[in-house]
């Protein structure tokens, strides 16, 4: 069950979140056989409603009624987003799209109107491109409200849609593949880079990174986005 805190869209899972949960429930289901894992997911996730989880093969499959909701696998290992400076992404924070027009501005990763210990509050502003291609950053203090696997996969979620410029092209996550090298530190300072890998029609491409006090990689994912119509999920 994905619980309302944990909203993307006003009316559906967090993306991440969701995608983080049930690959959580594969880590069990298959022993921690995946290094890497890949969700798809294929309906907006409910919020409030139990689901079912079963490993079919080798795919952990979540359905709602009869219909599927996301799918995990075995995934690829994701290439991470190289790291910026701590005082880079807290200055580039100022400049994060969302405080001034947001599609999703009740998210559980990247919304403003949450408050601080109830959402992430992930704040991404631009920074020095890489490869030609754009990419943000923010720095991220986790809350002892919100720990575990789910919420890590739920931290490197939308930092990839704001280097994909989501405010002006809204859209959904399609897919995320994941690795958690270790749970990030409560109360400690961690930054998330996220950056543009390209476009292909609706479908958009990237990648994120966490990276503890220290400088060590925490977790990276790349992503599949489609865009869409905010005012169906809102």
């Amino acid at each position: 069950m994905i619980g309302g805190r944990f909203r993307g869209p006003a009316r559906s899972g967090n993306g991440g979140y969701t995608a983080g949960a049930l690959a959580a429930v594969a880590g069990e289901l298959t022993e921690g056989a995946w290094p890497a894992t890949a969700v798809r997911l294929r309906l907006p996730p409910p919020l409030d409603v139990p689901m079912d989880v079963v490993l079919d093969g080798d795919v952990v499959v979540a359905t709602h009624e009869g219909e599927v909701v996301a799918r995990a696998s075995a995934g690829a290992d994701p290439v991470a987003v190289p790291p910026v400076p701590a005082g880079e992404a807290r200055a580039a924070e100022a400049g994060y799209p969302g405080l001034a027009s947001h599609p999703f501005p009740t998210c559980f990763s990247c919304g403003p109107g949450r408050e601080p210990g109830d959402g992430l509050r992930i704040f991404p502003g631009p920074v020095t491109e890489l490869d030609g291609r754009s990419r943000v950053a923010a720095t991220w203090t986790p809350h002892p409200s919100a720990e575990g696997v789910p919420v890590v996969w739920a931290a490197l979620d939308c930092a990839g849609a704001w280097a994909a410029d989501v405010g002006e092209r809204p859209m959904v996550l399609g897919s995320i593949t994941a690795r958690v090298d270790a749970l990030p530190l409560v109360g400690a300072e961690h930054v998330v880079v996220g950056q543009d890998r390209g476009r292909d029609g609706r479908k958009s491409f990237t990648a994120t990174s966490i990276y503890d006090p220290s400088g060590q990689l925490v977790a990276a994912a790349e992503h599949v986005w489609i865009t869409v119509d905010p005012a169906v999920f809102n």
